[in-house]
């Protein structure tokens, strides 16, 4: 292990969560967290540590609302989500503890409850040490790649499936997420075309660096396999395109954008 992303003078982050509170019951913590935090993306996978199953899979944005203020605010918008609360748009409140963690103060679903109804919550955030990856001792890439579903052709109808990808990686710890989605056109009364997005079950994989080589930590879903490994690389990474964020690169033929790119 190495130093922090913020000990390092790194724009990204690699955290976990140490408890989650719904008010007004204690503290707990059921999951194995990491978040990995590359300019304004973010990857999100918790698994439920009892079953070994996805407790929660998420990707999308991170926009700091206020910067430098206290607490900060911060907008997450989830483009691809195993609860299938594609497009929502949380809000998070974040307030430093005296030991260096992390209080985020908010309201979201009470998925574990009849009807999700909506609940404030507490969760304690803490920053982890970048994993040593295989550039090396103080040093590594940062990213988060995105799928390109820009141009999507709905053709004679109002419906499309795509798969839709998230991946990231953070030195020597790389999550990646497969969902399949329906994205379906709709009229609205005034005639204004809107598209409303549903998911299936998230396929995840997280690896990290060890002993020279990447390892599994986790693989599931139904489609497991096919979501895209370190083990074999990724041909080109980190150079050309892939440091520039709105470019576009390509893992097994498919088309991705460059979310976020960061090297130390």
């Amino acid at each position: 292990m190495t130093a922090t992303g913020a000990m390092l003078g790194s724009k990204s982050s690699f955290s976990t969560r140490i408890s989650l509170r719904w008010v007004p019951e204690v503290p707990e913590e059921t999951t194995d967290t990491v978040v990995l935090s590359v300019g304004e993306y973010f990857v999100d996978l918790r698994m439920d540590k009892a079953s070994g199953a996805i407790d929660w899979a998420m990707a999308g944005t991170r926009i700091e609302e206020n910067p430098n203020e206290i607490p900060l605010k911060v907008l997450f918008t989830r483009e691809l989500d195993s609860f299938n609360e594609i497009g929502i748009v949380d809000v998070g409140n974040f307030s430093p503890l005296p030991n260096g963690d992390d209080l985020e103060c908010g309201e979201m679903p009470r998925t574990d409850l009849p009807g999700s109804p909506m609940t404030g919550f507490e969760e304690v955030w803490r920053e982890l040490a970048f994993r040593e990856g295989p550039e090396g001792p103080k040093k590594g890439l940062s990213w988060i790649l995105e799928s390109d579903d820009r141009d999507l052709d709905f053709g004679e109808g109002n419906e499309v499936t795509i798969t839709k990808m998230f991946m990231g990686r953070i030195w020597g710890t790389y999550l990646a997420f497969r969902q399949v989605q329906t994205h379906t056109r709709e009229k609205g009364v005034s005639g204004e075309w809107t598209v409303k997005r549903a998911g299936a079950e998230v396929s995840a994989r997280r690896e990290e660096w060890s002993s020279g080589s990447w390892e599994d930590k986790y693989l599931v879903g139904p489609d497991g396999g096919a979501v895209p490994s370190m083990k074999s690389g990724f041909a080109g990474e980190g150079e050309g395109s892939w440091r520039v964020p709105g470019e576009t690169v390509t893992i097994d033929g498919k088309a991705f954008i460059v979310r976020a790119f960061e090297e130390i």
